[in-house]
Protein backbone atom coordinates (compact mmCIF):
# COMPACT_ATOMS: atom_id res chain seq x y z
CA UNK A 1 0.00 0.00 0.00
CA UNK A 2 1.12 3.72 -0.51
CA UNK A 3 1.73 6.16 1.74
CA UNK A 4 -1.54 8.19 0.72
CA UNK A 5 -3.45 5.09 1.83
CA UNK A 6 -5.22 4.46 5.09
CA UNK A 7 -5.63 1.41 7.49
CA UNK A 8 -8.45 1.78 9.53
CA UNK A 9 -9.23 -1.00 12.85
CA UNK A 10 -12.57 -1.61 13.47
CA UNK A 11 -15.22 -2.56 11.60
CA UNK A 12 -17.97 -1.06 13.28
CA UNK A 13 -19.99 2.01 12.55
CA UNK A 14 -17.19 4.34 13.51
CA UNK A 15 -14.53 2.73 11.27
CA UNK A 16 -16.56 1.49 8.61
CA UNK A 17 -18.28 4.99 8.38
CA UNK A 18 -14.84 6.46 8.68
CA UNK A 19 -13.76 4.22 6.09
CA UNK A 20 -16.47 5.35 3.73
CA UNK A 21 -15.97 8.84 3.87
CA UNK A 22 -12.36 8.75 3.40
CA UNK A 23 -13.16 6.28 0.11
CA UNK A 24 -15.50 8.75 -0.82
CA UNK A 25 -13.02 11.49 -0.90
CA UNK A 26 -10.95 9.06 -3.36
CA UNK A 27 -8.43 7.56 -0.45
CA UNK A 28 -7.50 4.01 -0.48
CA UNK A 29 -8.70 1.99 2.65
CA UNK A 30 -8.43 -1.31 4.10
CA UNK A 31 -10.30 -1.96 7.27
CA UNK A 32 -8.93 -4.47 9.65
CA UNK A 33 -11.54 -6.75 11.91
CA UNK A 34 -10.45 -9.27 14.55
CA UNK A 35 -13.83 -10.31 14.20
CA UNK A 36 -15.33 -13.01 11.20
CA UNK A 37 -18.15 -10.65 10.11
CA UNK A 38 -19.62 -7.70 11.57
CA UNK A 39 -20.41 -8.45 15.80
CA UNK A 40 -24.43 -8.76 15.62
CA UNK A 41 -25.09 -8.20 19.69
CA UNK A 42 -27.37 -5.62 21.66
CA UNK A 43 -25.99 -2.18 21.19
CA UNK A 44 -26.37 0.72 20.36
CA UNK A 45 -29.81 1.27 18.79
CA UNK A 46 -30.78 5.10 18.44
CA UNK A 47 -29.42 7.31 15.61
CA UNK A 48 -30.17 10.87 16.94
CA UNK A 49 -32.06 13.77 14.40
CA UNK A 50 -28.45 15.63 14.75
CA UNK A 51 -26.33 13.10 13.23
CA UNK A 52 -28.53 12.35 10.28
CA UNK A 53 -27.08 15.20 8.52
CA UNK A 54 -23.97 13.35 8.32
CA UNK A 55 -25.39 9.95 6.88
CA UNK A 56 -27.06 11.82 4.22
CA UNK A 57 -23.76 13.04 3.22
CA UNK A 58 -21.88 9.80 3.49
CA UNK A 59 -25.18 9.06 0.81
CA UNK A 60 -26.27 6.34 3.79
CA UNK A 61 -29.71 7.81 5.35
CA UNK A 62 -32.14 6.19 2.73
CA UNK A 63 -30.86 2.93 3.26
CA UNK A 64 -30.73 3.89 6.91
CA UNK A 65 -34.79 4.94 7.03
CA UNK A 66 -35.91 1.81 4.72
CA UNK A 67 -34.79 -0.90 6.84
CA UNK A 68 -34.71 1.13 10.34
CA UNK A 69 -37.70 2.97 11.88
CA UNK A 70 -37.71 6.19 12.19
CA UNK A 71 -39.62 7.71 14.84
CA UNK A 72 -40.57 11.33 17.09
CA UNK A 73 -41.84 10.17 20.06
CA UNK A 74 -40.57 9.86 23.74
CA UNK A 75 -41.81 9.43 26.82
CA UNK A 76 -40.81 9.59 30.34
CA UNK A 77 -42.74 6.82 32.27
CA UNK A 78 -42.30 7.40 36.71
CA UNK A 79 -42.32 3.83 36.94
CA UNK A 80 -43.81 4.23 40.83
CA UNK A 81 -46.31 6.33 40.01
CA UNK A 82 -47.43 5.55 36.31
CA UNK A 83 -46.97 9.17 35.63
CA UNK A 84 -46.12 9.89 31.86
CA UNK A 85 -44.60 12.66 30.05
CA UNK A 86 -44.62 12.83 26.05
CA UNK A 87 -43.06 15.16 23.73
CA UNK A 88 -42.39 14.80 19.94
CA UNK A 89 -39.32 15.52 17.81
CA UNK A 90 -41.87 17.31 15.73
CA UNK A 91 -41.12 20.52 17.53
CA UNK A 92 -37.81 20.37 15.33
CA UNK A 93 -39.38 21.03 12.13
CA UNK A 94 -38.81 24.65 11.58
CA UNK A 95 -35.11 23.77 12.65
CA UNK A 96 -33.90 20.91 10.49
CA UNK A 97 -34.62 18.63 7.63
CA UNK A 98 -35.10 15.35 9.70
CA UNK A 99 -36.81 15.86 13.02
CA UNK A 100 -36.82 12.46 13.78
CA UNK A 101 -34.50 9.76 15.26
CA UNK A 102 -33.77 6.26 13.64
CA UNK A 103 -34.25 2.87 15.67
CA UNK A 104 -31.53 0.32 14.08
CA UNK A 105 -28.93 -1.83 15.38
CA UNK A 106 -25.58 -0.54 14.99
CA UNK A 107 -24.80 -4.16 13.36
CA UNK A 108 -27.50 -2.99 10.93
CA UNK A 109 -26.05 0.33 10.27
CA UNK A 110 -22.76 -1.73 10.09
CA UNK A 111 -23.67 -3.54 7.24
CA UNK A 112 -25.49 -0.74 5.60
CA UNK A 113 -22.12 1.38 5.39
CA UNK A 114 -19.62 -1.67 4.78
CA UNK A 115 -22.99 -2.56 1.70
CA UNK A 116 -21.39 1.13 0.02
CA UNK A 117 -17.80 0.76 1.17
CA UNK A 118 -18.12 -2.11 -0.95
CA UNK A 119 -19.26 -0.54 -4.08
CA UNK A 120 -15.52 1.58 -3.92
CA UNK A 121 -12.65 1.31 -5.61
CA UNK A 122 -9.70 0.89 -3.60
CA UNK A 123 -11.48 -0.52 -0.53
CA UNK A 124 -11.35 -3.95 1.12
CA UNK A 125 -12.00 -5.57 4.41
CA UNK A 126 -9.67 -8.26 6.62
CA UNK A 127 -11.86 -10.33 8.46
CA UNK A 128 -10.06 -12.25 11.23
CA UNK A 129 -6.75 -9.52 11.52
CA UNK A 130 -6.24 -8.52 14.68
CA UNK A 131 -3.92 -5.71 15.35
CA UNK A 132 -0.91 -6.65 17.67
CA UNK A 133 1.49 -3.69 17.28
CA UNK A 134 2.34 -1.04 15.05
CA UNK A 135 5.54 0.71 14.64
CA UNK A 136 5.75 4.48 12.88
CA UNK A 137 8.13 6.25 10.78
CA UNK A 138 8.44 9.17 8.68
CA UNK A 139 6.26 8.12 5.56
CA UNK A 140 3.53 5.66 7.40
CA UNK A 141 2.83 2.99 9.64
CA UNK A 142 3.77 -0.72 9.84
CA UNK A 143 1.02 -3.00 11.97
CA UNK A 144 1.63 -6.22 13.04
CA UNK A 145 -1.49 -8.37 12.86
CA UNK A 146 -2.40 -11.73 13.61
CA UNK A 147 -4.27 -13.75 11.01
CA UNK A 148 -5.90 -17.34 11.06
CA UNK A 149 -2.69 -17.93 8.69
CA UNK A 150 -0.37 -16.51 10.73
CA UNK A 151 1.53 -13.20 11.89
CA UNK A 152 1.05 -10.14 8.96
CA UNK A 153 2.30 -6.93 8.50
CA UNK A 154 0.14 -4.48 6.78
CA UNK A 155 1.46 -0.82 5.74
CA UNK A 156 -0.32 2.56 4.85
CA UNK A 157 0.56 5.98 5.26
CA UNK A 158 -1.93 6.27 8.14
CA UNK A 159 -3.83 4.88 10.31
CA UNK A 160 -7.47 5.39 12.42
CA UNK A 161 -7.64 3.33 15.33
CA UNK A 162 -11.71 2.64 15.94
CA UNK A 163 -11.40 -0.74 17.38
CA UNK A 164 -13.44 -0.28 20.83
CA UNK A 165 -12.91 0.36 24.08
CA UNK A 166 -10.42 -2.44 24.58
CA UNK A 167 -8.55 -0.58 21.37
CA UNK A 168 -5.50 -2.62 20.51
CA UNK A 169 -4.20 0.68 18.48
CA UNK A 170 -4.77 2.89 21.52
CA UNK A 171 -2.80 0.33 23.37
CA UNK A 172 -0.08 0.05 21.13
CA UNK A 173 0.55 3.58 21.12
CA UNK A 174 1.13 3.36 25.05
CA UNK A 175 -1.74 6.19 25.51
CA UNK A 176 -3.56 6.05 28.83
CA UNK A 177 -7.15 5.63 29.06
CA UNK A 178 -8.29 7.46 32.19
CA UNK A 179 -11.65 8.03 33.70
CA UNK A 180 -13.48 6.05 36.29
CA UNK A 181 -15.86 2.21 35.60
CA UNK A 182 -19.30 2.34 37.22
CA UNK A 183 -20.23 -0.38 40.16
CA UNK A 184 -23.08 -1.32 38.15
CA UNK A 185 -23.83 -3.28 35.32
CA UNK A 186 -26.34 -2.69 32.05
CA UNK A 187 -28.31 -5.88 30.50
CA UNK A 188 -29.06 -4.87 27.30
CA UNK A 189 -31.93 -7.23 25.79
CA UNK A 190 -33.82 -7.54 22.47
CA UNK A 191 -37.25 -9.01 23.24
CA UNK A 192 -40.62 -9.74 21.25
CA UNK A 193 -43.25 -8.07 23.54
CA UNK A 194 -45.74 -5.27 22.79
CA UNK A 195 -44.56 -2.73 25.11
CA UNK A 196 -46.98 -0.24 23.65
CA UNK A 197 -49.93 -2.24 25.32
CA UNK A 198 -48.04 -0.56 28.68
CA UNK A 199 -49.22 2.80 27.41
CA UNK A 200 -45.37 3.45 26.38
CA UNK A 201 -43.85 5.59 23.57
CA UNK A 202 -41.57 4.47 20.84
CA UNK A 203 -38.92 5.37 22.73
CA UNK A 204 -39.42 5.48 26.61
CA UNK A 205 -37.32 6.24 29.87
CA UNK A 206 -38.41 4.63 32.64
CA UNK A 207 -37.14 6.46 35.72
CA UNK A 208 -37.07 4.06 39.18
CA UNK A 209 -34.22 3.38 41.22
CA UNK A 210 -34.89 -0.49 41.02
CA UNK A 211 -36.74 -0.93 37.18
CA UNK A 212 -35.25 1.87 35.66
CA UNK A 213 -35.01 1.40 32.22
CA UNK A 214 -34.54 2.63 28.51
CA UNK A 215 -37.24 0.70 26.10
CA UNK A 216 -37.17 1.41 22.59
CA UNK A 217 -39.44 0.07 19.77
CA UNK A 218 -36.48 -1.54 17.42
CA UNK A 219 -38.45 -2.45 14.17
CA UNK A 220 -41.55 -3.43 12.76
CA UNK A 221 -41.01 -6.76 13.67
CA UNK A 222 -42.30 -6.39 17.21
CA UNK A 223 -38.76 -6.55 18.72
CA UNK A 224 -38.00 -3.96 21.07
CA UNK A 225 -34.80 -3.43 23.09
CA UNK A 226 -34.99 -2.99 27.38
CA UNK A 227 -31.81 -1.84 29.28
CA UNK A 228 -31.82 -2.36 32.60
CA UNK A 229 -29.05 -2.03 35.35
CA UNK A 230 -27.95 -4.47 38.41
CA UNK A 231 -25.60 -4.30 40.94
CA UNK A 232 -22.02 -5.38 38.92
CA UNK A 233 -20.94 -7.43 41.83
CA UNK A 234 -23.85 -9.82 41.08
CA UNK A 235 -22.03 -12.62 39.04
CA UNK A 236 -21.92 -11.74 35.10
CA UNK A 237 -23.05 -15.58 34.72
CA UNK A 238 -26.46 -15.32 36.42
CA UNK A 239 -27.57 -12.54 34.53
CA UNK A 240 -30.04 -15.09 32.20
CA UNK A 241 -31.42 -16.67 35.23
CA UNK A 242 -32.09 -13.22 37.35
CA UNK A 243 -33.52 -11.56 33.96
CA UNK A 244 -37.31 -13.20 34.30
CA UNK A 245 -38.25 -11.45 37.92
CA UNK A 246 -36.99 -8.29 36.37
CA UNK A 247 -39.85 -8.26 33.30
CA UNK A 248 -42.68 -9.96 36.09
CA UNK A 249 -42.26 -6.43 37.86
CA UNK A 250 -42.28 -4.63 34.56
CA UNK A 251 -44.75 -6.43 32.17
CA UNK A 252 -48.35 -6.93 32.64
CA UNK A 253 -49.18 -9.83 35.02
CA UNK A 254 -49.88 -13.21 33.07
CA UNK A 255 -47.95 -12.00 30.03
CA UNK A 256 -44.94 -13.74 28.44
CA UNK A 257 -42.38 -11.66 26.34
CA UNK A 258 -39.41 -13.71 23.88
CA UNK A 259 -35.85 -12.90 24.64
CA UNK A 260 -34.17 -13.00 21.15
CA UNK A 261 -30.55 -11.55 22.95
CA UNK A 262 -28.78 -10.20 25.33
CA UNK A 263 -25.92 -8.51 26.61
CA UNK A 264 -24.27 -7.58 29.92
CA UNK A 265 -21.39 -5.01 30.00
CA UNK A 266 -19.78 -3.29 32.26
CA UNK A 267 -19.85 1.27 32.03
CA UNK A 268 -17.38 3.44 31.89
CA UNK A 269 -16.37 7.21 31.98
CA UNK A 270 -12.98 7.47 30.19
CA UNK A 271 -11.12 9.34 27.25
CA UNK A 272 -7.95 8.47 25.88
CA UNK A 273 -4.75 11.37 26.78
CA UNK A 274 -4.91 12.27 23.34
CA UNK A 275 -6.53 11.34 19.94
CA UNK A 276 -3.58 11.77 17.85
CA UNK A 277 -0.05 10.21 17.69
CA UNK A 278 1.97 11.21 14.54
CA UNK A 279 0.28 9.06 11.79
CA UNK A 280 -2.33 7.38 13.96
CA UNK A 281 -5.82 8.97 14.95
CA UNK A 282 -8.58 7.63 17.41
CA UNK A 283 -12.37 7.79 17.25
CA UNK A 284 -14.75 6.70 18.46
CA UNK A 285 -14.84 4.28 21.79
CA UNK A 286 -11.53 3.70 21.04
CA UNK A 287 -10.87 7.62 22.00
CA UNK A 288 -13.24 7.63 24.48
CA UNK A 289 -16.37 5.92 25.86
CA UNK A 290 -18.89 6.51 28.14
CA UNK A 291 -22.54 4.92 29.74
CA UNK A 292 -24.91 4.73 27.09
CA UNK A 293 -27.68 6.63 28.76
CA UNK A 294 -29.57 8.82 26.28
CA UNK A 295 -27.18 7.23 23.55
CA UNK A 296 -24.33 9.94 23.64
CA UNK A 297 -22.03 7.26 22.82
CA UNK A 298 -22.26 6.52 19.78
CA UNK A 299 -23.30 9.59 18.63
CA UNK A 300 -20.46 11.21 19.84
CA UNK A 301 -18.39 8.70 17.76
CA UNK A 302 -19.90 9.32 14.37
CA UNK A 303 -19.56 13.10 15.52
CA UNK A 304 -15.96 12.10 15.41
CA UNK A 305 -15.82 10.32 12.00
CA UNK A 306 -17.41 13.07 10.47
CA UNK A 307 -14.98 15.59 11.01
CA UNK A 308 -12.22 13.02 11.26
CA UNK A 309 -12.85 11.75 7.56
CA UNK A 310 -12.96 15.16 5.84
CA UNK A 311 -9.59 16.39 7.86
CA UNK A 312 -7.37 13.37 7.16
CA UNK A 313 -8.66 13.34 3.36
CA UNK A 314 -7.41 17.15 2.60
CA UNK A 315 -4.58 16.08 4.46
CA UNK A 316 -3.71 13.58 2.66
CA UNK A 317 -4.43 15.26 -0.53
CA UNK A 318 -2.22 18.31 0.46
CA UNK A 319 -4.53 20.79 0.57
CA UNK A 320 -4.05 21.23 4.31
CA UNK A 321 -1.46 20.74 7.07
CA UNK A 322 -1.62 17.72 9.44
CA UNK A 323 -2.06 20.26 12.28
CA UNK A 324 -5.39 19.99 11.68
CA UNK A 325 -5.71 16.38 13.22
CA UNK A 326 -4.03 17.82 16.60
CA UNK A 327 -7.17 20.34 16.59
CA UNK A 328 -9.13 17.31 16.08
CA UNK A 329 -7.68 15.72 19.06
CA UNK A 330 -8.36 18.48 21.06
CA UNK A 331 -11.69 19.30 20.02
CA UNK A 332 -12.87 16.72 20.23
CA UNK A 333 -11.76 15.19 23.53
CA UNK A 334 -12.79 18.50 24.88
CA UNK A 335 -17.01 17.90 23.69
CA UNK A 336 -16.48 14.76 25.22
CA UNK A 337 -15.45 15.77 28.74
CA UNK A 338 -17.43 18.81 28.61
CA UNK A 339 -20.31 17.85 27.11
CA UNK A 340 -21.03 14.07 25.91
CA UNK A 341 -20.04 12.38 29.36
CA UNK A 342 -21.23 14.83 31.97
CA UNK A 343 -24.87 14.69 30.28
CA UNK A 344 -24.49 11.13 29.94
CA UNK A 345 -23.93 10.06 33.79
CA UNK A 346 -26.69 13.06 34.40
CA UNK A 347 -29.23 10.99 31.77
CA UNK A 348 -28.31 7.79 34.06
CA UNK A 349 -28.79 9.45 37.80
CA UNK A 350 -32.32 10.62 36.54
CA UNK A 351 -33.30 6.91 34.62
CA UNK A 352 -31.51 4.80 37.15
CA UNK A 353 -30.67 6.34 40.86
CA UNK A 354 -33.75 8.59 41.21
CA UNK A 355 -34.00 7.04 44.82
CA UNK A 356 -34.46 10.85 46.70
CA UNK A 357 -38.32 11.85 46.13
CA UNK A 358 -37.58 15.54 46.96
CA UNK A 359 -34.98 15.70 44.17
CA UNK A 360 -36.88 13.71 42.08
CA UNK A 361 -39.73 15.93 42.30
CA UNK A 362 -37.58 19.18 41.36
CA UNK A 363 -36.79 16.81 38.05
CA UNK A 364 -39.95 16.12 37.27
CA UNK A 365 -40.75 19.80 37.60
CA UNK A 366 -38.04 20.32 34.89
CA UNK A 367 -39.44 17.55 32.99
CA UNK A 368 -42.94 18.38 32.86
CA UNK A 369 -42.50 21.31 30.74
CA UNK A 370 -41.87 18.66 28.11
CA UNK A 371 -45.24 18.34 27.38
CA UNK A 372 -46.41 21.87 27.19
CA UNK A 373 -43.57 24.23 26.47
CA UNK A 374 -42.57 23.98 22.76
CA UNK A 375 -39.39 25.80 22.92
CA UNK A 376 -38.10 24.06 25.91
CA UNK A 377 -38.84 20.68 23.94
CA UNK A 378 -36.23 22.55 21.27
CA UNK A 379 -33.65 23.69 23.31
CA UNK A 380 -33.47 20.39 25.06
CA UNK A 381 -33.38 18.57 22.06
CA UNK A 382 -30.74 20.76 20.25
CA UNK A 383 -28.37 18.96 23.42
CA UNK A 384 -27.24 16.59 20.78
CA UNK A 385 -26.34 18.73 18.20
CA UNK A 386 -23.94 20.30 20.44
CA UNK A 387 -21.93 17.45 20.70
CA UNK A 388 -20.87 18.07 16.74
CA UNK A 389 -17.91 19.85 16.07
CA UNK A 390 -17.53 22.06 12.90
CA UNK A 391 -15.93 21.45 9.90
CA UNK A 392 -11.94 21.77 10.89
CA UNK A 393 -11.56 22.89 7.21
CA UNK A 394 -13.64 25.60 7.57
CA UNK A 395 -12.46 26.60 10.70
CA UNK A 396 -9.16 27.07 8.51
CA UNK A 397 -10.18 29.32 6.27
CA UNK A 398 -9.95 26.25 4.10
Amino acid sequence: MSDDSVLVAGAGPVGLLTALGLARSGIRVTVLESEPAIVNSPRAIVYHWSVLDGLERLGILEDAKRIGLPKQDYMYRIFRTGESICWSLAALADHTAHPYNIHLGQNRLAEVALEHLRRLPGTSVLWNTRVTGLVQDASGVTVQASTPEGPRELRAGWVVGADGARSAVRQALGLEFAGTTWPERFVATNVRYDFQRLGLALATLMIDPQYGAIIVKIDNSGLWRCTYCEDASLPEEGVLERMPAYFRAILEPGTGYELMQYSPYRMHQRAAERFRVGRVVLAGDAAHVTNPTGGLGLTSGMFDCFVLYEALAATIHGEIGDEVLDRYSDERRRIFWERASPQACENKRLIYHSRDPARLEEDLQTLRRFATDKDFVIERSMFTKRLESPSLLRRNGA
